[in-house]
Parts: C-alpha cells; sequence; structure tokens
C-alpha cells in the first residue's frame, strides 16, 4: 500500500514537471517587449540612437583593431594622446556625432512608422516592402558614418597607441594589425 502511494506521488510530481516544462517552452523570448512604444527598439536602443552612439555598428572595425574615437577620448591618458591628436580625434568623433544623430532619429522615425503599421493592420506586402527598404537605406547610412569615422581614427594614431588601445580593451595581446593602416 504504502508503496503504490509513493508511485502515485510521484506520477503525479512528474506529471506537473512535465505540464509545468512544456508550458515554459511556449514562453518567447520576447515576453514583455510587446509593451514597448516601438517593438523592436528597446529604451537603450532609442537612447544610443537620439545620442548619436555606436550601437554596435562598428564593430567590424572596432573588433579588427580600428579604434573609435570616443573610446580613444575615454583612454587619451591610458594611450598618451598629445593635445593635437587629441583635438582631431575629437573632430573626428563631433563631424562623426553631427552625421549619426540625426539618422539616428529618422531610424527611430521610421521604426515607429513599421510598428505602427503593424499594429493598425495596415501594412500590406507593398508598403512592407517600401518600408524595409527606407529602413534598411538609413541603417546603412548610419552605419557608413561610425564605420567611416573608425576607419579614419587609426590616421591620427602611432602603430603604438593603437595597440595598447587594443590591448586595454581587451582585444588580446598581439592582434594582429592588417595591412593598409596608416597610422603614424
Amino acid at each position: 500500500m504504502r508503496l503504490n502511494l509513493m508511485l502515485m506521488i510521484s506520477a503525479i510530481f512528474l506529471s506537473f514537471l512535465n505540464t509545468a516544462q512544456a508550458s515554459q517552452s511556449y514562453v518567447s523570448k520576447y515576453s514583455g517587449e510587446e509593451r514597448r512604444k516601438i517593438k523592436s527598439l528597446s529604451v537603450d536602443d532609442i537612447n544610443q540612437l537620439e545620442q548619436g552612439k555606436g550601437w554596435g555598428l562598428a564593430k567590424a572595425a572596432e573588433l579588427n583593431g580600428m579604434p573609435g574615437p570616443i573610446h580613444v577620448l575615454q583612454m587619451k591618458e591610458k594611450i598618451s594622446l598629445t593635445k593635437q591628436q587629441e583635438k582631431k580625434i575629437k573632430a573626428l568623433y563631433d563631424q562623426m556625432k553631427t552625421e549619426a544623430i540625426p539618422l539616428g532619429k529618422r531610424l527611430i522615425k521610421l521604426e515607429k512608422q513599421l510598428n505602427d503599421m503593424f499594429a493598425d493592420k495596415s501594412v500590406n506586402e507593398t508598403s512592407l516592402r517600401q518600408q524595409l527598404t527606407l529602413i534598411a537605406e538609413v541603417r546603412m547610412k548610419l552605419r557608413y558614418v561610425h564605420l567611416a569615422t573608425h576607419l579614419k581614427t587609426p590616421d591620427v594614431l602611432s602603430m603604438h597607441q593603437i595597440n595598447l588601445y587594443n590591448r586595454l580593451r581587451g582585444y588580446g595581446e598581439g592582434m594582429v594589425h592588417h595591412k593598409g593602416m596608416h597610422a603614424h
């Protein structure tokens, strides 16, 4: 009798456990994001775009040894940036922000329009394609602004400063710099 009771309790527990696991498997990793004003952008995404921040758009340059201007300025003492270098890097950064901020705001607006098209069910294949084309064009321009600035930054720095920058950023000792980098 006691063995039967133990088996029945085990069976109920396993049934409950299986039901709980099955119901959890249907919960989306996006759960909670449906409350966002723009479903495809987090508050942090919007802040980064509005402020002309990198938003991860320049990783191809950053992680291949081409420093970004804001991080160079943040590390100016550690990499022994001269006053002249600092002035040039600041000018690159200011120019990048001047171009990036309006593009970021435009991207937010376009993402909101896309969101609204789905929310009010006015979207169709033609309008979707048109909206995605606009978003892709703005995103490409924004990414170009960030990557082009990374492309120009090494020209202001010495190879020693670039190597030090990469080491301090945690990108590993002995990072190989590619042919074509024209550091001073």
